[in-house]
Parts: structure tokens; C-alpha cells; sequence
């Protein structure tokens, strides 16, 4: 395997914020097709060693023969349990690089794109009990608008979640070709192709629970990191860009923060260099998956362990 699997998003930057010290510790939280894991192995030392975690088990063919790497076939959200499990407690920095990657939308088979006739799937572990089809099939009409509300941003979510309803009870919507066919008369002329885009993506985050892994996961990487520790994190969408920024800025998810008894305002974690960065004109050229990446580096301070 090699990384068209998964072209690697501002490989430079990435390493560069990780900061990486040869005899560290580090995980690798999406190893996709292991192109940033493959760089970072290249700045460790014989006593450095690299996790990296992937539920979808595609992802393993591609894993590194090393003893100072060990693949993790696993959501991200058990970050914590697998880090006890390995006897480690404390890491020096952890990379994540969310969303679907370009395996999995070029993948014809797995339902994630629109541009593929396929199942209703959109599962990253295939071994997952929900799937796309099943919640299109029995989601309520109430429970459909939600999703494509809160996950796809899609401001007629009312008028496509009752289109769908209608749709599947007069014929099964079990392809992405039938789904996209069903809303076709609902999408704007204009705007076809990205509001699909958005649906998708709302029903894969649903199928995936993305937002409550992701919570959990930045959650134990900041409880994780050492003191000067780094976190390195590639978004690709308001809604995980939101939640990755509110952690580094205040620790916690919702973005709140809480004053101690002496009126300060703590925060395990402290913004490095620019608050975001994006990739530059000829990577995006190059690589489409990136146009919409948005990178975030963040420290752990010294006044929480």
C-alpha cells in the first residue's frame, strides 16, 4: 500500500508542529495510508516509538514493519484504554488527521460518495452493526432532519428528511444512486454536487458517531500529553474544526471556561504559532482532499499533568 490510499495533508506542517524528539512517544490517531506515520519514523531514534490507530482494517495492509511501530485496529475514541493496555502514560505528541479519507471516497464499494452507485454503507469499521441503509430505512422523519441539520449544516433539513420518508415508502433506498435520486428535486441547480456532499457527509458522521469519538479522543490526548507535549490536528469541516478549537482553547469541548478559586483561566493546552493554518496554493492544486483543511497546533502547559 502507498499513499494513494491516502495522500498525506500538509505533511510538512504536521511534523514540523509535532516537534518530534528521536527518543519520544507519539500516536498517530488516523493512519490511513500511512503516510504522515512513515514520516514521523524517520525523525525517532531506536528508543522512539510510534502508535497508530485505524478502525478500518483496510488500513492494517499498509502497516509499518518495525519494532518501534505498533498498528492499533481501533476507533481513536479508545485512545485511553489502549494507552493503559501498552503500559504507557504519558505521550509526547499525537497527530490526528480527520474526516474520510480519499480510500474511502475513491472506494466505489463502501457508499461513502455519490459518485459510485453502491450500498448504503459508510462504515469505516465494517464490523459496525449501523450502517447508512439502516438509517435511512428506519430513522424517524424527525431523527433524519436532525442529522442533516446538525452534521451536514443543510438549512432545508425539514423539507429533505420529509422527502425521504415519502420516497422510501414508495420504493427502498438501499444505493447512494437511489438517495441522491430522491433528493435530487429538493437540491439547487447550482449547488448539486455540495449539498449532496454535506447529506453524505451527515449520514456518515451519524453512521460513525465522529463527533462523540472525536470528544473522547481529544479528551484522553490532552490527559495524555507530557508537559511541552504537542497535538497536531488536520480538520476538514466547521463541526470538528469547532470542537478541536474549543479544546485547545479552553480544555474542553463545548468551548466554556471555569474560573479556579483564584480567578484564573486555566487551560491544559496553549495555541502554537497561528491559531490555524492552511495548506498552500499548489498543494491544494495538487491534492483536492486538502482545499478545505484547516490545521491546528496546540502544547500542553506545565500547570496540569
Amino acid at each position: 500500500m502507498n499513499d494513494t490510499y491516502h495522500t498525506p495533508v500538509m505533511l510538512h506542517e504536521c511534523i514540523e508542529g509535532l516537534a518530534i524528539r528521536p527518543d519520544g512517544i507519539y500516536v498517530d490517531m488516523t493512519f490511513g495510508g500511512g503516510g504522515h506515520s512513515r514520516e514521523i519514523m524517520k525523525h525517532l531514534g531506536p528508543d522512539g516509538h510510534l502508535y497508530a490507530f485505524d478502525q478500518d482494517a483496510d488500513a492494517q495492509q499498509g502497516a509499518i514493519d518495525d519494532e518501534r511501530f505498533t498498528f492499533v485496529q481501533s476507533n481513536f475514541r479508545f485512545l485511553r484504554n489502549w494507552m493503559q493496555y501498552y503500559g504507557v502514560e504519558q505521550v509526547d505528541g499525537i497527530l490526528a488527521d480527520l474526516g474520510v479519507s480519499s480510500h474511502h471516497l475513491d472506494e466505489g464499494t463502501r457508499g461513502f460518495s455519490f459518485r459510485y452507485d453502491a450500498p448504503l454503507d459508510m462504515r469505516m469499521n465494517q464490523k459496525a452493526p449501523l450502517t447508512a441503509m439502516k438509517v435511512v430505512r428506519e430513522y424517524s422523519e424527525q431523527q433524519l432532519a436532525d442529522i442533516f441539520y446538525l452534521y451536514g449544516e443543510l438549512k432545508n433539513s425539514r423539507r429533505l428528511a420529509a422527502t425521504l420518508v415519502k420516497a422510501r415508502t414508495q420504493a427502498p433506498i438501499e444505493t447512494t444512486g437511489q438517495l441522491a435520486e430522491a433528493m435530487k428535486p429538493l437540491l439547487r441547480y447550482d449547488h448539486e454536487k455540495k449539498d449532496l456532499a454535506r447529506l453524505f457527509q451527515a449520514l456518515r458522521i451519524e453512521v460513525n458517531g465522529e463527533m462523540r469519538a472525536l470528544r473522547q479522543m481529544l479528551e484522553a490526548a490532552t490527559e495524555l500529553l507530557r508537559p511541552g507535549g504537542r497535538m497536531v490536528v488536520l480538520t476538514y469541516h466547521s463541526l470538528e474544526d469547532r470542537i478541536v478549537k474549543n479544546v485547545m482553547r479552553t480544555g474542553n469541548a463545548e468551548g466554556t471556561r471555569q474560573e479556579d478559586i483564584y480567578g484564573q483561566l486555566p487551560s491544559p493546552l496553549s495555541s502554537v504559532g497561528r491559531n490555524v493554518a492552511t495548506p498552500s496554493a499548489e498543494e491544494q492544486a495538487a491534492n483536492p482532499r486538502s482545499r478545505s483543511a484547516k490545521l491546528r497546533i496546540a502544547e500542553k502547559t506545565d500547570n496540569t499533568q
